[in-house]
């Protein structure tokens, strides 16, 4: 079944000067298109010889999976495969702790490392991320491929408006574009006036496609209008996000494609699952995500037992490389919520799909008088509001013994006539969330933006003596 598979080898090698029909929608047809079952059969096979490499090479998998009393050579199922134990970023903070700087999961000569890459260590010790030169090749294959699926094409210039630091994204949209021999305009994000110059190039150099976080892009349309841009002038047609939730939010993405008129996809896993793009949607699919089920294997799985759940279901994505030789994660619990579904995709694809994307994260979920409230929720709801000023803050607090929730949004209506938009509004998300909401509206403009990620839950909790 491999062998009908285009270039299915480990480790992965591609023709790095391959190029798909122009007339074709896929980079791979066969892979794309494939009989599910089939193409399941060969990444059962494949997840045992990952798993052999990486016990040959790593005494954190060895130790990790002899503990547990499983063998690369017990994986015949994919109800096996299950009983292998999940890596938690914990375990990969611990391991890097002790064997300075990668871990005992590099899993190749540290010679052989071309990139590194990490998490700021803002609230603890950086996580690195080391990824060695011919995994590098295999990614930008990989994000080329996925790139091609949106409809991205070789001369096209790519907009890539993200931090160029520490930070995944930019650098794996980056190789993905340069491997399909875009043009690049790796122009970065986050220091003072850089939007304002980025409606500057943009208006200059009207690229056909854009790379940003939902809340970055939403920010630029702000600046490019107060200076009297619409940000349709800049021609974009294709605009994928990552690094947040928000391009699958109905009203987030409807508020990006009316202000840009382009079509917007989401895409995204984990930074430490690069090829992150391996969950996109396509131009023929352009909702949700889709799971490129040969680039990495993705399980939505109960967020106790670390099984999978039946499609429909909700749980956390568990995410296992595929192709990656240095520091290949194998069963990585991400900690984030989704739901998935197997259902026939516009778009020809025989992947599964997340209908809603990432939605969240389940630590940033917001516990409150027995309730659970999602940031995203109150985030849609608010963008569907008439007078809503486009930015909005979450609040929790402890008063007494009790907890609360105040929501501070911005509006367009001038003060002394806000007493509707508050009353309905408050009243609209309380019944919407299930649990009582102290609802304040300020200024527009008023409220600190997104120049890369937005933050909008403070969690004052956090702060208070029990």
């Amino acid at each position: 079944m491999g062998a009908q598979m285009e270039n299915w080898h480990f480790p992965a090698r591609y023709d790095q000067s391959y190029l798909p029909d122009p007339d074709s929608p896929y980079w791979f047809p066969h892979r794309e298109t494939m009989d599910p079952q089939e193409r399941d059969a060969a990444v059962l096979v494949r997840l045992r010889e990952v798993m052999e490499y990486a016990y040959s090479t790593s005494t954190f998998y060895r130790t990790k999976w002899d503990a547990a009393g499983v063998k690369p050579a017990d994986i015949t199922s994919f109800e096996a495969f299950e009983q292998v134990p999940v890596v938690t970023k914990a375990e990969m903070r611990e391991s890097q702790a002790n064997h300075p700087p990668f871990g005992d999961y590099l899993c190749c000569d540290s010679s052989e490392i071309h990139h590194i890459h990490g998490t700021s260590g803002t609230t603890g010790a950086p996580t690195a991320f080391a990824i060695g030169r011919r995994d590098w090749e295999v990614i930008a294959d990989n994000h080329a491929r996925i790139l091609w699926g949106m409809g991205v094409r070789p001369g096209d210039t790519v907009f890539v408006a993200a931090l160029f630091s520490l930070y995944l994204g930019s650098w794996g949209a980056l190789a993905g574009a340069e491997r399909l021999h875009c043009r690049v305009l790796p122009f970065g994000a986050g220091a003072q006036g850089m939007t304002a110059r980025a409606v500057t190039w943009l208006a200059r150099t009207k690229p056909k496609a854009f790379y940003a976080t939902p809340s970055y892009a939403l920010r630029l349309a702000e600046v490019a209008e107060s200076e009297g841009i619409d940000p349709r002038e800049f021609g974009l047609q294709v605009m994928f996000f990552s690094g947040e939730p928000g391009a699958s939010v109905p009203a987030v993405r409807k508020a990006i494609e009316d202000a840009f008129g382009a079509t917007v996809i989401d895409c995204g896993t984990m930074a430490e699952m690069t090829p992150f793009m391996s969950a996109s949607a396509t131009a023929g699919t352009p909702d949700g995500m889709l799971l490129w089920q040969d680039i990495v294997w993705h399980e939505v799985c109960d967020p106790d037992s670390f099984r999978t759940v039946p499609y429909g279901s909700e749980g956390t994505p568990v995410y296992t490389h595929l192709e990656r030789t240095s520091q290949p994660m194998i069963r990585l619990a991400s900690n984030d919520l989704t739901r998935w579904v197997l259902e026939d995709n516009p778009c020809g694809r025989t992947y599964p799909k997340l209908p809603d994307g990432v939605y969240g994260r389940i630590d940033d979920m917001i516990h409150i008088r027995g309730e659970n409230v999602y940031p995203t929720e109150v985030d849609n709801y608010l963008r569907g509001v008439s007078g809503y000023g486009g930015e909005h803050q979450i609040v929790v607090r402890r008063t007494g013994s009790m907890d609360e929730m105040i929501v501070r949004a911005e509006t367009t209506h001038p003060a002394g006539q806000r007493d509707a938009f508050e009353r309905d509004t408050g009243s609209g998300l309380q019944s919407l969330l299930g649990v009582r909401v102290t609802f304040e509206s300020v200024d527009a403009n008023t409220l600190e933006r997104a120049e890369h990620k937005s933050r909008r839950v403070v969690d004052e909790r956090e702060h208070t003596k029990r």
